[in-house]
């Protein structure tokens, strides 16, 4: 009696390598991998900082608190990444708010109430100006955002060339104020973030101004093809980075209570840094807001273990920093391959 051996089928030798392409060409991951990266730094801070507090609520609610004013920043640096271009003058932007509002309510005596959308509406017309130029010059963003970083340093040195101390109540009152969550509190600062950060998602993600942006980003000459406005669109992303810098830069008047024309110096390195750490792509097009709040608390949550351990230098953030942007771009870089192949 005869029988032909039968001999089990083998798995297709590419399914493993398709199901690890698709998953690199998922433009999920990068905040997948930011979010895991902040999960896996906190549950090693609790387990090695249990005896020193670290589980408390509020050293959590401390991430929003301290990194606030950099959220709302690199939300607006979010929308100019994703268009494809690059904003430089963030951090100046920040150090001239909290100056000409110091200089305004403390040497001229105006009210906060007047001061705050006058920074705000300086801040929009910077960045709507740079746009401008951008689009209807066509020069590089890194050169006009270059000259916007030098425009807004020089002028916080025109208002003054020493620190302003603000002692004005209400700047006191709001400044102490504190929302209460049952298990902790978040300051007035942090608060605002996370509107911000609520505002931004659904413009992005739900609205049509969004969808042009993901669009320039992905592909300028398609999306004029599309007949999409492009001019428009770039000016208002540069608008609405200048109005978020000057948001920051007022949360962080608040949080420092003063006017300084070296406050936030490299802050824009920064707030590029959690935006790419958050999973934009450099080149524009992919990325998610709730992606920069991860990398905002992955940044902020670098200090705070720092502080923790005690015996460290303030400066291995910058160097925590410099390897998280190394190990991002090389996944952004092997996702565009992976997409182009």
């Amino acid at each position: 009696m005869s029988a032909t051996a039968q001999t089990p089928k083998a798995a297709p030798s590419g399914s493993t390598a398709s199901r690890a392409a698709s998953l690199l060409g998922d433009r999920r991951l990068p905040v997948l991998v930011t979010a895991a990266l902040f999960i896996a730094m906190y549950v090693g801070g609790l387990s090695r900082y249990q005896n020193y507090g670290f589980a408390e609520p509020q050293v959590f609610l401390n991430l929003f608190i301290d990194n606030g004013y950099l959220l709302v920043a690199a939300i607006g640096a979010t929308f100019v990444i994703m268009s494809g271009g690059i904003d430089l003058s963030v951090g100046s932007v920040i150090g001239f708010t909290t100056m000409f509002t110091a200089w305004l309510v403390e040497r001229q005596g105006l009210p906060l109430l007047l001061v705050v959308p006058l920074a705000l509406a300086v801040g929009a017309f910077g960045g709507f100006l740079m746009g401008y130029v951008i689009h209807n010059f066509e020069i590089q963003p890194f050169i006009v955002t270059l000259a916007g970083l030098f425009l807004f340093r020089g002028l916080c040195l025109v208002i003054s060339k020493e620190s302003i101390s603000i002692n004005d109540a209400s700047v006191g009152t709001l400044a102490q104020t504190r929302v209460s969550l049952g298990v902790g509190d978040l300051s007035i600062g942090a608060v605002v973030a996370l509107v911000v950060l609520a505002v931004a998602s659904y413009v992005l993600h739900y609205t049509r101004f969004g969808r042009r942006v993901y669009a320039i980003g992905g592909n300028e000459q398609s999306a004029l093809l599309m007949g999409l406005p492009l001019g428009g669109t770039k000016i208002a992303v540069y608008t609405v980075s200048g109005f978020c810098s000057a948001l920051a830069g007022l949360l962080f008047m608040l949080y420092i209570q003063s006017g300084d024309p070296l406050h936030a110096v490299g802050m824009e390195l920064d707030a590029i840094a959690a935006v790419v750490i958050g999973g934009t792509l450099l080149t524009g097009g992919s990325g998610y807001v709730l992606g920069t709040l991860f990398g905002v608390l992955v940044l902020g949550l670098i200090k705070s273990v720092i502080t923790f351990e005690g015996t460290l230098s303030s400066w291995w953030t910058k160097i925590a920093t410099g390897l998280l942007l190394c190990a991002f771009i090389l996944i952004q870089r092997t996702m565009t391959s992976r997409r182009k192949t």
